[in-house]
């Protein structure tokens, strides 16, 4: 659990990353490269004050994640045009250090590029959905032998996948300071109950074919087998008496 003044440098940091996310989102259109949307995001966290968290954490080379169409997730920016039709996940990681403690905020959200077809727009939004479900099911203080409380925000989170049929990836997420908690996989390696105070990301990735993948030379870029569409979406939240704040909001 994290105390009160943690929390409150986390809304802080959590809100910058919103920011960006939003100014960088903004310079999506066809003809963009994913280095001018990285550039846009990584002034917007210097300007606030803040650092890119992707930046050099384990040799990653930008400031964003930018994963265009079949990339599920960790595509690096680089002088790639996106075209109409395309779909391109922004993912934005901020660091603040305020009164002498570093906090992150992170977001990822997959947004349309120009006109897409059908299947790629229910694709973005089911994957929403599907986050925006997981966050609602988050409760403090339930007995993991009776109801384990990743197991709810997964079957919540999952419960879009129809029409079209959508497919999770079958991959260990790396992004880089991601909060692996327990609490949030199928079958927990721990009986974490969800507790008031906690923070962790929410981060359902959907593709449209196979859920298996590849790994490209890089060791970053992940990307779908059947080379078929990926959406991705995440928020920074905290566990509440109530249920769930997401602190990256702007």
């Amino acid at each position: 659990m994290k105390p009160a003044e943690i929390i409150e440098r986390m809304r802080v940091a959590g809100r910058v990353a919103a920011q960006a996310m939003a100014a960088a989102a903004a310079v999506v259109a066809p003809g963009v490269t994913t280095d001018e949307i990285d550039r846009v995001g990584h002034e917007f966290l210097l300007d606030h004050g803040a650092y890119p968290s992707t930046l050099g954490y384990r040799g990653f080379p930008k400031s964003l994640c930018t994963s265009v169409n079949e990339v599920v997730c960790h595509g690096i920016p680089d002088d790639r045009r996106l075209e109409d039709g395309d779909i391109v996940n922004i993912d934005v990681t901020a660091y603040l250090v305020l009164d002498g403690v570093g906090v992150h905020g992170d977001t990822d959200a997959t947004y349309p590029v120009g006109e897409v077809d059908e299947e790629s727009r229910l694709l973005i939004e089911r994957t929403h959905e599907a986050m925006m479900r997981g966050i609602r099911a988050v409760r403090p203080g339930r007995e993991p032998q009776r109801d384990r409380p990743g197991d709810r925000v997964l079957r919540a989170a999952l419960r879009v996948r129809r029409r079209p049929r959508l497919h999770r990836p079958r991959h260990r997420h790396r992004l880089p300071l991601r909060a692996r908690r327990p609490a949030l996989r199928r079958r927990p390696r721990y009986e974490t109950v969800i507790e008031a105070g906690m923070t962790f990301t929410i981060e359902p990735m959907l593709n449209l074919g196979t859920p298996d993948w590849d790994m490209w030379d890089d060791d970053w870029t992940v990307v779908t087998r059947d080379r078929r569409r990926s959406a991705q979406f995440e928020h920074t939240l905290v566990v509440t008496d109530q249920g769930a704040e997401i602190l990256t909001l702007p």
